[in-house]
């Protein structure tokens, strides 16, 4: 059973803390969650290169790649890896450092209000259903929790600067299902 804690840590899914977050300001409410693919190396799935990336352990010699990465410090609140296990780097009530440069809504530093949920995945393959379904569940929970009022992808709110979550994310199908 999945449920968000007071501090925001999904009980019922595997936590890997992520040094890449810090304290969100002390007025920001949660008002948008923010949905990105992420494949390490690109469009190649499995493996711990997402983690060890989330977490500064990135071997940046077991992929040529992975040297475009070095000083590179990311992270999201979380994980939803091909076959729907939810992975959690940063609790909820800490900021992630997933959005970078960005702006929604006219306020800018969307880090600071909302929520980033990695999809494995990329620009170029479809998501797996097992995706679709426990995104759908995990954006539900975020909802009931924070006054959410936009899901938006990575490209919203940093446009021109990235793409994902791509053009294989059904959004209709998602939002239908959410």
């Amino acid at each position: 059973m999945l449920e968000l804690t007071e501090s925001g840590v999904l009980k019922g899914c595997r936590f890997v803390p992520s040094p890449n977050c810090d304290d969100r300001p002390t007025d920001a409410q949660i008002t948008l969650l923010v949905i990105h693919n992420i494949s390490l190396p690109p469009n190649l799935f499995g493996g711990d290169a997402i983690l060890r990336f989330f977490t500064n352990n990135l071997d940046y010699g077991a992929h040529p790649y992975f040297n475009t990465l070095k000083d590179v410090k990311v992270s999201a609140h979380f994980l939803i890896r091909r076959d729907g296990e939810i992975i959690q780097f940063v609790p909820c009530s800490k900021r992630a450092w997933h959005a970078g440069a960005s702006c929604w809504g006219g306020r800018e530093r969307c880090n600071d209000f909302s929520i980033g949920v990695e999809l494995e995945g990329s620009d170029v393959t479809p998501f797996t259903d097992a995706q679709y379904s426990v995104v759908a569940t995990l954006s539900q929970i975020i909802k009931a929790k924070y006054p959410v009022e936009e899901i938006v992808g990575h490209a919203d709110i940093s446009p021109g600067r990235k793409t994902d979550p791509g053009p294989f994310f059904n959004w209709e199908k998602y939002r239908s299902i959410i």
